[in-house]
């Protein structure tokens, strides 16, 4: 059974009836009589631990209440005057650091949250939940390394830390170091500790696993989507909008989009003239694939739209093929996606992998299709390309591809909202 913390000190015990009377009316929902009666207190008493805490739940209620940024930045701030007081008990360090950290992250202040983090650490650093905590504060700013730090402290500290292992094993994938990732992430995993059971850990471990040629990978999968990660084995993105119809491959009729596939395949000679002029330039406008997507070979891809919004630079380039484009704002609208040309030559293979989100289909274009050696496999059936043909595919399933031809193949691929997406969904969803 969890110990209650102690939240009075001597001086406090003596005004308990008072606190507690201004507790429950906080409790019971009435925030601004509740944030009244603590400032009351505050002033009455201002080296009092705990009505200073009242105050600052009270601010956070009634933030939430407001949706207000501005009294949410007022009760970190009263959190962190708790801390600064005479006297206070631990517990109620504990709490109110821990709070003050976790509101800056809800604002995206994360540097302040690290410094509140680290100074949790500095006061308690026996306790491995904060080091967890500010291992967590450390990824969220990009900081692998620092986090990799703090999460070889805890495992030394204490090894069986399903927490830190899952963490480490995260960062471990995230730096190529494959085999070395998974007994982490497993044990993570297997736990059950809180704050393990995440659709990423499964995502990485099972990613992790196939490479290395494991087929135990789908055990995962399965695992991950019975406990509802996932939408299904196969379909493992993890930004999703429930109920979407889901399916590997789709029709243009199916999709609905019939005007921009026809425009495609009627235009396909001058979107590939196009490409090919670029990719004759010495200007290097093709980059290499960055997502660490390969196992092997040379894949690149010259971008026109990324996340909705056109580069004109690019555009420059290719207009004809961008001014065809502008007509159709499913495609180019669509900020959980992109347009781009994509280039692989002979020996590529591209890992079984799962685009981020549901909310978008994939279309590829043929332009320059090798006879035989390309295929693409979306969840279990292979396909291959056609010089000037559509392929209609849902990236959030999982997909591999093989490039043994005996020479380049060039495609277009353009991201399509999925149809089923309501026109405020479109609008409001967040990029990616």
């Amino acid at each position: 059974k969890k110990k209650k913390p102690k939240l009075l000190n001597k001086f406090d015990k003596t005004i308990k009836a008072e606190l507690d009377a201004a507790e429950k009316l906080r409790k019971k929902g009435k925030v601004e009589e509740a944030l009244r009666a603590f400032e009351a207190l505050v002033n009455q008493y201002p080296q009092s631990p705990r009505a200073r805490y009242g105050k600052a739940q009270s601010e956070d209620d009634l933030a939430e209440k407001m949706r207000s940024n501005e009294m949410l930045q007022k009760a970190i701030n009263t959190y962190d005057e708790v801390v600064s007081l005479p006297n206070v008990p631990s517990d109620l360090i504990k709490l109110s650091l821990k709070r003050e950290a976790d509101r800056q992250q809800f604002l995206g202040r994360m540097r302040g949250s690290l410094i509140t983090l680290q100074k949790l650490v500095q006061l308690f650093p026996s306790d491995a939940s904060f080091k967890n905590d500010l291992g967590v504060g450390y990824l969220l700013i990009g900081d692998n390394s620092n986090a990799k730090k703090v999460y070889e402290e805890v495992l030394s500290l204490a090894p069986d830390d399903g927490f830190a292992k899952v963490h480490y094993g995260f960062i471990l994938k995230a730096e190529n170091k494959i085999a070395e990732s998974i007994p982490y992430l497993k044990e993570g995993l297997e736990s059950g500790q809180p704050g393990t059971d995440d659709g990423r850990f499964y995502f990485h471990l099972g990613d992790a696993l196939q490479r290395m040629g494991d087929k135990e990978a789908y055990k995962w999968y399965e695992l991950g989507y019975q406990r509802g990660h996932f939408a299904s084995v196969w379909q493992r993105s993890l930004y999703n909008v429930k109920g979407l119809k889901a399916q590997p491959w789709w029709t243009a009729r199916e999709t609905g989009y019939t005007e921009l596939v026809k425009s495609l395949e009627k235009h396909w000679k001058l979107i590939r003239d196009e490409g090919l002029a670029v990719m004759d330039t010495k200007r290097s406008l093709f980059l290499p694939e960055d997502e660490n997507l390969r196992e092997k070979g040379d894949w690149s891809q010259f971008t026109l739209w990324q996340q909705g919004r056109r580069n004109e630079n690019a555009c420059k380039s290719v207009p004809k093929t961008c001014a065809l484009l502008e007509r159709f704002p499913e495609a180019t609208g669509c900020r959980r996606g992109q347009i781009k040309y994509s280039i692989m030559h002979p020996g590529t293979h591209v890992w079984p992998h799962t685009g981020p989100t549901n909310c978008r289909l994939r279309m590829h274009l043929g332009l320059v299709i090798p006879k035989e050696g390309c295929r693409i496999r979306c969840a279990q059936e292979n396909r291959t390309w056609e010089e000037g043909k559509v392929l209609i595919f849902d990236d959030s399933f999982e997909h591999e591809v093989w490039q043994d031809a005996e020479n380049y193949r060039l495609i277009f691929i353009v991201d399509v909202w999925h149809p089923e997406l309501t026109a405020q969904q479109r609008r409001t969803l967040p990029a990616i």
